[in-house]
């Protein structure tokens, strides 16, 4: 075997992973879905599970768009008449005008003048930040923001990157004028829902405070926010923490068509020259296939539903069911963090007892995530709930019964 001294080395390292508990391990195998019936919700099927029908509370499908026979039909439909797959990049021959009418349709959705449409959320932030941040450009980024800006901001190698406390907009407000001394530009970014807690950005103040501060930049103060898990979930109308928050726009919005729209690729908004400047200089856009023509078509039909009376209905009872969950947290004396996101984290603060708490839960039928170190800092390790439009309140009520066996 030729790399058989690497081989070696990697499974070192594997071991290691395993021994500090960082290790992910085996992946759940979905094998298939029982439709909704007799009060339930959708249930799920495990490869080497047998019969056995499980609860999925680890969904980031938080309307149930994805078995939606509308948004199904849509896709089907599509690629019955336009193919499988777009046959190359866009810049060669693949954009297709379902890939047209649904950035069209973002744009609309969000009020801005332009959209553009990534293979998925994380190519949206690493294809979009790098091209904006110059060698005269400061990154100034919250401390808990997901990994994909994380990685952008390391790809990009700005002249400054300033990271401030989880939320703590006076040490944002220092890292501004810090700088201020020095570079041209700042971006500020910002997750909208931090994915591992389902708390929010105050985005009405971070967009404020930029305001305050760009005249001190000879190229502005630009906000950048991430809304993968706000959009579509939160806010009124589903259109995230801007909404929520009653936020100016913030500059650039990058967000994702694969979880409460239900199907797959991520994009940005913004104005319409930046969207003209990222199609000439985005690697993740120019050099990679974009997704479907169905894809495309069942996530126009899906923004299309959440952007109408049924999708308004489907957030009220989203709202509801996690407002029901949390509720029956607190009447369990279980530990949770306050807000209106449907990312519920029950915190456990011990990584075996949320191993153990995780196994319980799917020995009774319930699937959700553990979230352990380095994911979360020490301390804060957790499970985290995901209440979706498709649980009815049967099914909050069966998970908050497994939990009340566990604390008994």
């Amino acid at each position: 075997m030729p790399h058989a001294r690497l081989a070696q080395r990697l499974a070192e390292d594997l071991r290691s992973l395993r021994d500090s508990g960082r290790a992910k391990g085996k992946e759940t195998v979905v094998a298939g879905v029982i439709p909704a019936a007799g009060g339930q919700g959708p249930r799920y099927r495990l490869d080497g599970a047998g019969d056995k029908a499980f609860l999925r509370m680890n969904s980031n499908g938080y309307l149930g768009l994805a078995t939606d026979q509308v948004v199904m039909a849509a896709e089907e439909k599509a690629a019955r008449e336009m193919g499988t797959g777009p046959g190359a990049v866009r810049f060669i021959s693949g954009t297709w005008a379902p890939h047209v009418a649904l950035e069209e349709r973002l744009a609309r959705f969000h009020g801005r003048e332009a959209a553009m449409v990534f293979s998925s959320a994380y190519a949206a932030i690493m294809g979009v930040l790098p091209p904006l941040i110059t060698p005269e450009t400061a990154v100034i980024s919250d401390a808990l923001n997901h990994n994909c800006i994380i990685n952008a901001m390391r790809l990009a190698r700005p002249m400054a990157k300033h990271v401030y406390k989880h939320l703590d907009l006076d040490e944002l407000e220092d890292c501004l004028n810090k700088a201020s001394a020095t570079c041209d530009r700042a971006i500020v970014v910002t997750d909208g829902i931090f994915s591992m807690r389902g708390d929010h950005a105050p985005l009405d103040r971070i967009v404020e405070l930029a305001r305050d501060h760009d005249d001190k930049f000879d190229e502005n103060v630009i906000v950048a926010a991430d809304d993968s898990h706000g959009v579509g979930a939160f806010g009124k109308t589903g259109r995230g923490t801007e909404e929520y928050t009653e936020s100016a726009p913030v500059d650039i919005l990058v967000a994702t068509l694969g979880k409460a729209f239900g199907v797959n690729g991520g994009y940005v908004a913004t104005g319409r020259t930046v969207i003209e400047y990222l199609r000439e200089t985005s690697p993740f856009y120019i050099y990679s296939n974009p997704i479907t023509c169905g894809e495309a078509t069942a996530a126009l039909t899906a923004v299309d539903i959440v952007d109408s009376q049924r999708g308004r209905t489907l957030l009220d009872h989203l709202r509801a069911m996690t407002a029901r969950f949390k509720a029956g947290l607190a009447e369990l004396s279980l530990e949770t963090i306050p807000g209106e996101h449907p990312v519920v984290p029950l915190m456990v603060r011990d990584t075996e007892k949320t191993a153990a708490l995780v196994q319980h839960l799917r020995n009774n039928g319930i699937l959700a995530t553990g979230l352990n170190f380095p994911v979360v800092p020490k301390g804060d390790e957790e499970i985290r709930f995901q209440v979706s439009a498709d649980h009815t309140e049967a099914d909050i009520d069966e998970a908050l019964a497994v939990l009340d066996g566990w604390s008994r």
